[in-house]
C-alpha cells in the first residue's frame, strides 16, 4: 500500500458549496461546511428524495463491487471519490477479494485531505488516490496505470458523477469522455454507473438542479434513453437498467423502497 499521488494542495474554497460536501452531509457526515450544509437543506426542503437517493446510491455502489468481484474482477477505478465514507469502495472490495487494487480520483482538496483514510486497505490487495479531475482522463488513466494493468479487466466506478458534466465536458460530451474511459479497458471489464433522472420525480429533481445550479454547480438529469446511452457497445448485467435501490437488492434496499421514490437510475455492464 502506497501513498495518495497527489498535486500540490489547493486551497479549500469554504466561500462556496461543493457537491462532494454537499453529499457528505446528505450521508450523515463531518466533512462539509456551513455553505454546504445551506444547500443540503434547501434541496432537501425542495426534494425530499435527497438524502435517500444519496443513501440508496451507496447501497448501490456496494452491491455492485460485489457483484464485480463475485464475477472475477480483482482492479477498481473509482473516479469521483467523494469524501470517505465507511465501508468504502476498497473495504467491500477487498473484503469480497483481499487482493484487490484499487485507485481512487477525484478533484476536491478535502477528499485530498482525507486521503489517507482510504489507503488503508488488505495486506494482499493495495489502494491508491490520484487527485484529478475526470474531464481529465490522459492523467487518471495514466497515473491509474501505474497501479492497475490495464491488459486485464478493470471494474469502472462512475456512481453519483455524470450528472454533474453536461454534453459539453471540456471539448468532450459527457458520452464521449465515458466512452474514452471505457475504450481503455480490457475485455470482460465492468462500467458501474448510477445518474440522477426526472423521469421518477419530476418537479423535485427540477427545483433541486435550479439550485445546484444556482449555486455554481452543473447538474444534468438525464431520462432513461439518456442513461441507456452510456452503456452502448456494452453487456447489461441482469436485472439491466434501472431505479438504484431496485438493481439487486438485499432486505434493507426493499425497506427503502417502502420509504418512497429514489429518481436515480443504476446499471452494470460488462466490455465484450
Amino acid at each position: 500500500m502506497t501513498g495518495p499521488h497527489a498535486e500540490p494542495p489547493t486551497a479549500i474554497d469554504t466561500g462556496r458549496p461543493h457537491p462532494a460536501r454537499v453529499y457528505d452531509w446528505w450521508l450523515g457526515g463531518k466533512d462539509n461546511y456551513p455553505v454546504d450544509e445551506e444547500l443540503a437543506r434547501r434541496i432537501l426542503a425542495a426534494d425530499g428524495t435527497a438524502v435517500r437517493g444519496a443513501r440508496a446510491n451507496r447501497r448501490f455502489m456496494h452491491r455492485a463491487v460485489r457483484a464485480a468481484a463475485e464475477a472475477g474482477i480483482r482492479q477498481f477505478l473509482d473516479i469521483g471519490t467523494g469524501i470517505p465514507t465507511e465501508p468504502n469502495l476498497h473495504q467491500v472490495a477487498q473484503g469480497a477479494a483481499a487482493e484487490s487494487r484499487v485507485v481512487y480520483a477525484d478533484n476536491d482538496p478535502i477528499v485530498l485531505r482525507h486521503a489517507e483514510a482510504l489507503l488503508h486497505g488488505s495486506a494482499a490487495g493495495s489502494t491508491e488516490y490520484i487527485h484529478a479531475d475526470v474531464r481529465d482522463p490522459g492523467t487518471i488513466l495514466r497515473r491509474a496505470g501505474e497501479s492497475l494493468d490495464f491488459g486485464r479487466p478493470v471494474a469502472l466506478s462512475l456512481v453519483a458523477l455524470t450528472h454533474y458534466l453536461d454534453d459539453a465536458a471540456d471539448g468532450d460530451d459527457v458520452y464521449g469522455l465515458v466512452e474514452r474511459y471505457v475504450a481503455r479497458l480490457a475485455p470482460g471489464s465492468f462500467l458501474i454507473l448510477s445518474q440522477v433522472t426526472q423521469d421518477l420525480s419530476p418537479d423535485g429533481v427540477a427545483r433541486a438542479a435550479e439550485l445546484f445550479r444556482r449555486s455554481g454547480t452543473p447538474f444534468h438529469p438525464r431520462t432513461l434513453a439518456g442513461f441507456r446511452r452510456f452503456f452502448d457497445g456494452l453487456e447489461l448485467l441482469g436485472p439491466g437498467v434501472m431505479p438504484v435501490h431496485g438493481w439487486r437488492p438485499e432486505p434493507e434496499d426493499v425497506a427503502v423502497q417502502a420509504e418512497g421514490v429514489v429518481p436515480v437510475y443504476a446499471g452494470v455492464a460488462r466490455k465484450p
